[in-house]
């Protein structure tokens, strides 16, 4: 099984997003590469890499993504963003089997469940809303664009988005998760996992898989 520190930084909820990567450089947190090709029948590996850091509070990622399409036509929060060019955070924050899944474009556009594989519950819009987002492509919707693009995206995901859970701090909490890149409608459909999958087709609800995080104390 795959593990990872998650070391805690100071990172006021009144800050935007868009100042967790300098926030990481500053903090030297490292990258992670989401490559592993689980499925043969789709080989294509675009760069993807993600770090992550707590602040006690919440949980900061950010993803740097570089592939040869770009698509965000989801319209608006809850939609299908795995169809598009798409960054995934599912975690399991407690020993039952049911998982949040935090799926994002990049453009920013949020889906958040939670349940089991094949019983997922849509979050609340509210609590959609609670998580701060930043994407360097911009927050508009747009149909796929050819050619090789580098996107970032960084993420402020508050306690309150573990909205099944009563989750008041991250210290010390140990936790099941996986990290995904995919594309389901890209010109290239491709689906990456940062820890390996031993299935034979694509399937990211697999908590059986999932790696471990260590979301440290100090």
């Amino acid at each position: 099984m795959k593990t990872l520190s998650v070391k805690k930084i100071s990172f006021p909820a009144t800050e935007s997003a868009a100042q967790i990567p300098s926030i990481f450089d500053a903090e030297q947190i490292p990258f992670q590469q989401i490559n592993c090709v689980n499925w043969k029948d789709y080989p294509y590996m675009p760069e993807a890499k993600f770090r992550i850091a707590h602040t006690g509070d919440a949980v900061l990622i950010h993803y740097c993504i570089t592939e040869k399409s770009v698509r965000a036509v989801a319209p608006a929060d809850n939609g299908r963003v795995w169809e598009d060019s798409c960054a995934e955070f599912f975690v399991q924050p407690t020993d039952e089997n049911k998982y949040y899944n935090f799926e994002c474009n990049c453009a920013g556009t949020l889906l958040i469940e939670y349940g089991i594989p094949g019983n997922r519950e849509h979050a609340p819009l509210e609590t959609v809303g609670q998580v701060a987002r930043w994407a360097s492509l911009g927050r508009t919707p747009f149909e796929e664009r050819m050619g090789e693009c580098t996107w970032q995206l960084a993420l402020r995901i508050p306690v309150s988005a573990f909205f099944h859970d009563k989750v008041t701090l991250l210290d010390g909490k140990k936790m099941r998760a996986n990290f995904y890149k995919c594309g389901d409608k890209l010109q290239t459909p491709h689906f990456l996992s940062w820890s390996p999958i031993a299935l034979p087709s694509p399937c990211f609800h697999c908590p059986d898989f999932f790696g471990e995080i260590i979301f440290e104390s100090k």
